[in-house]
């Protein structure tokens, strides 16, 4: 679950103090934008291609793996509500908080965000799959439709 760790060493978040830890949860954030926009153009790619499917069980993975992305989308979601939560509280006072407690969090946060990734990742590929599929398919049909004319 190391592909999101965006950080210098092991034991960074139990060390690192509130400013740095704000900076890595601004990456985290930037992050989870970018995986936002890249959820909305798999959604479009499905979206487009979708109408060339013919068989059912096609039909039937690609809807699997529309509902898929909406769980993957949810999540984004609920991580990047639960990073805004945690900026907000770095920037009031962060000494408020227990700071063995608050690091705790910081890190179940984290490995949340690598499984995010995780899950991202394979669900991305599973697009790019079908998809790839499709345009072959589509290259017939578009041969099919000149041929007929």
């Amino acid at each position: 679950m190391n592909d999101f760790r965006k950080r210098p060493k092991d034991n960074y978040i139990q060390e690192a103090d509130w400013q740095k830890l704000s900076v890595l949860s601004e990456q985290w954030k930037s992050d989870l934008m970018f995986y936002t926009d890249d959820l909305r153009f798999l959604h479009h790619i499905i979206d487009k291609y979708f109408l060339w499917i013919s068989k059912k069980e096609h039909i039937t993975r690609v809807q699997e793996i529309e509902a898929n992305l909406i769980v993957i989308g949810e999540k984004c979601n609920l991580l990047l509500e639960r990073i805004n939560l945690r900026l907000a509280q770095l920037k009031e006072d962060p000494f408020r908080y227990d700071p063995h407690q608050f690091r705790e969090e910081q890190e179940t946060l984290e490995n949340d965000l690598a499984q995010f990734l995780i899950d991202f990742r394979k669900n991305r590929e599973e697009v790019f799959k079908v998809t790839e599929y499709l345009i072959e398919g589509e290259e017939l049909v578009l041969k099919l439709h000149n041929i007929s004319q």
